[in-house]
């Protein structure tokens, strides 16, 4: 049975202001509103490993939602994080900051590791994928070049591999590139099926 038939009479909620999630979300072809919790604290424990900060940041989502879920809503929560040896480069501050990400990542491979949430009023399960990504070595004239005609400031790591910036530096990739724009959809779609015991 095709998981949108399955989820009849059951309601998606993405929990997560951004369009690109929305997007890939579409993209799956199942129906289900967004909500977003503004102010939800990204706040972790210093104890994580850096991969394992997207999980947690993805839980915190979820468990502080708006509001009460409904007996038949399924939330998803996700966050993203880039990893560059061992630190985590989160949005960026302004033009200055994203200038210094895009430098450290110049060159080298990173890792683009997303936590995905999905809860109901019973059942709570999370998952998280990584991808990682190799950049050519960029010049400051392309690094000053994107940040600002693209003002990537509500991206991890300084880019969005979907505009210019990925098109002419990102060398390869392994992993899904959807979970690099912001979503592993496929594992979203599998982890769906298995949550309504599909």
């Amino acid at each position: 049975m095709l998981l949108a038939n399955a989820l009849e009479g059951r309601r998606i909620v993405l929990g997560s202001a951004s369009p690109r999630r929305r997007e890939l979300l579409a993209g799956l072809g199942l129906e289900f509103t967004v909500e977003a919790t503004p102010g939800t604290p990204e706040t972790y424990s210093p104890d994580l490993k850096p991969e394992e900060v997207p999980l947690a940041l993805a839980g915190s989502k979820s468990e502080n939602f708006h509001r009460p879920l409904a007996p038949e809503e399924i939330l998803i929560t996700a966050d993203t994080v880039v990893i560059c040896g061992n630190d985590i480069l989160g949005k960026p501050a302004g033009r200055e900051d994203a200038a210094r990400m895009l430098r450290r990542l110049s060159g080298r491979i990173h890792s683009v590791v997303t936590g995905v949430c999905l809860r109901d009023t019973v059942h709570r399960q999370a998952f998280s994928c990584t991808s990682e990504v190799e950049f050519k070595p960029l010049t400051d004239e392309e690094i000053y070049y994107y940040i600002d005609r693209y003002k990537p400031f509500d991206k991890a790591g300084g880019y969005g591999i979907q505009e210019w910036i990925g098109h002419i530096g990102i060398t390869s990739i392994r992993g899904s590139y959807f979970n690099i724009v912001g979503l592993p959809v496929q594992r979203l779609y599998t982890a769906l099926a298995g949550f309504i015991g599909l």
